[in-house]
């Protein structure tokens, strides 16, 4: 085994997965073999006679884990860094860096582990059992970043994966991870059969490769949209992140979001999109109704006799007895309270609702293992960060319009979670509206990931999505992923469009993430063999 060569098939591993990555366009379908290399790889140190292998494909599977990760996600670190000190930053930053590749790499060798006591078929099922429920876990747990999922991959090419309204992005990460283990018994095929049987594998590889493909794009041309319309305005106000809590006032924050609403809205507007954080000043939700800014935004929809307005704002809820665990507490009025980063929707009317942003990022917005963790919140108090920062909700919601049309508000991050939002579609909501803040990130490749993601949650659901981002990209996306209208970065805009609702409900959101709840479960059966062959069978 030669370590210089496994290096290199690691590394192209990591290049090609990254090639394949969104934003890069048309490159999606490496990713049904960029793992190959990789495998060689481990079935190399496998077969060498070099001592320590599961060390070797350890470091050699985090090579290309670590790499990849990075190369995709290197623009984590400008949010990351916006909120917090140096110090803390990089702590944070070990998340969505280290601990995705350490999973990742973790997968890859419980598989060699698994090969060494049973066939190559069952140590293949354990691999794919093994990825996907690690996939499900960063999805889960209080570290979640599901931001590396395989099947968000296929982004820029939507068109290939409308059967994701049947299997949701996990059926995506199980069709690359099949296609890349019979590329792999292909190329072993190649090399050590004779005559035909070297091309037989290839029948099986074609067949899953291309029969999905197929589906696809039968159905993605098949597909049409109930006419139900409803025109909705999406704003982009274009405020520099850094400047809007302090260099311009809420005032004139929301005199521009105003009048750029006015310049595209029509008198049968039925909707108006605001950005995350589009109202910056902390208002008590209690008393919202007697705040000037209130009055302002019914100032606005006044001119608007259908309309309904739903715009990112942070709020305030106090609490003078029972409170939450991400409750903070007050000396000079003895109360607790909770920031929130909250969606609210206004109408015509006194009815106000809000939904507070439920998924929140590890270590920037939520302190994680809230419970057991308590104890750090003042170390990093005093380290500058601002984990705990936020309070959070339980569970997705939707808001209704006195028309009865029902929304799903996702606040920036969580657009990452396809099974949230079905929830949220699967009570009502018939459109989807994403409102974000991605400026902290500046024009690096995470603006375009986030835009892209959502074509996955409009293919899910097939429900639009309307996108409102303060710097950008905003725009609507249709119910088979394609993107009808996108703003350009950075620029200070309004967009409207007719959307067709839909009350329809796919397999996807009937079922939730069924294949990943499937293979976690199979994971924790086929992860016993490991000590049960090694130890208890041995002792026996």
């Amino acid at each position: 085994m030669n370590l210089k060569n496994t290096t290199l098939l690691a590394l192209s591993s990591a290049f090609l997965m990254w090639l394949a990555w969104p934003p890069i366009p048309y490159t999606a379908p490496l990713l049904l073999l960029a793992m190959v290399p990789l495998l060689i790889a481990i079935k190399q140190i496998s077969n060498g006679e070099k001592e320590k292998k599961g060390k070797r494909v350890f470091l050699t599977a985090g090579l290309t884990f670590l790499i990849w990760n990075t190369a995709c996600i290197y623009w984590v670190y400008n949010a990351i860094s916006a909120y917090n000190s140096a110090f803390v930053a990089f702590l944070i930053s070990l998340i969505p860096y280290g601990l995705g590749a350490l999973l990742m790499t973790f997968t890859f060798w419980l598989y060699y582990r698994l090969s060494r006591y049973t066939s190559k078929w069952i140590a293949y099922a354990g691999l794919i059992s093994f990825w996907i429920s690690m996939e499900y876990l960063h999805q889960t747990w209080d570290l979640a970043f599901p931001w590396m999922t395989l099947g968000n991959g296929f982004a820029t090419s939507h068109q290939l994966v409308q059967w994701y309204e049947y299997t949701g992005v996990y059926g995506g990460s199980l069709w690359i991870l099949i296609s890349n283990i019979l590329a792999f018994e292909a190329y072993q095929a190649f090399r050590s059969q004779m005559g035909y049987l070297k091309f037989r594998p290839l029948i099986p590889l074609t067949l899953v490769i291309l029969l999905p493909i197929i589906s696809s794009l039968t159905r993605y041309a098949d597909y049409e949209e109930k006419v139900v319309p409803v025109n909705v305005v999406t704003v982009q106000p274009n405020i520099d992140p850094y400047e809007k809590l302090g260099g311009i006032s809420p005032q004139e924050q929301m005199r521009t979001l105003s009048r750029l609403s006015d310049s595209v809205g029509q008198p049968n507007t039925e909707y108006f999109i605001w950005p995350e954080t589009a109202i910056p000043n902390y208002s008590d939700e209690d008393r919202i109704r007697s705040n000037p800014d209130f009055t302002q935004l019914q100032d606005f929809l006044s001119k608007y006799k259908n309309g309904t307005l739903i715009t990112g704002i942070e709020s305030v809820k106090q609490y003078h007895s029972a409170k939450t665990i991400s409750a903070k507490f007050d000396e000079n009025s003895g109360v607790y309270y909770d920031n929130f980063n909250t969606a609210m929707q206004v109408e015509n009317s006194a009815n106000v609702q809000f939904y507070h942003k439920s998924k929140l990022v590890p270590g920037v917005e939520k302190m994680p293992f809230p419970n057991a963790l308590a104890f750090l919140k003042p170390v990093f108090a005093q380290l500058g960060g601002t984990v705990s920062g936020w309070g959070w909700q339980e569970n997705p919601a939707v808001m209704y319009a006195q028309s009865g049309i029902g929304v799903a508000p996702v606040i920036c991050y969580e657009s990452l979670w396809g099974d949230w939002i079905g929830k949220s579609v699967k009570e009502g909501a018939q459109f989807i509206a994403i409102i974000t803040n991605d400026g902290w990130w500046g024009n690096t490749s995470g603006k375009d990931q986030h835009l892209l993601y959502a074509k996955l949650r409009a293919i899910e659901t097939r429900r639009w999505v309307v996108r409102s981002a303060n710097t950008g990209i905003s725009g609507f996306i249709d119910q088979k992923g394609d993107l009808v209208k996108q703003s350009k970065w950075w620029t200070r805009t309004a967009l409207k469009a007719d959307l067709n609702l839909n009350s329809d409900l796919t397999f996807y959101v009937e079922n939730g993430d069924l294949i990943a709840k499937l293979f976690s479960l199979s994971a924790v059966l086929l992860a016993l063999i490991i000590p049960y062959r090694k130890w208890v069978k041995k002792a026996s």
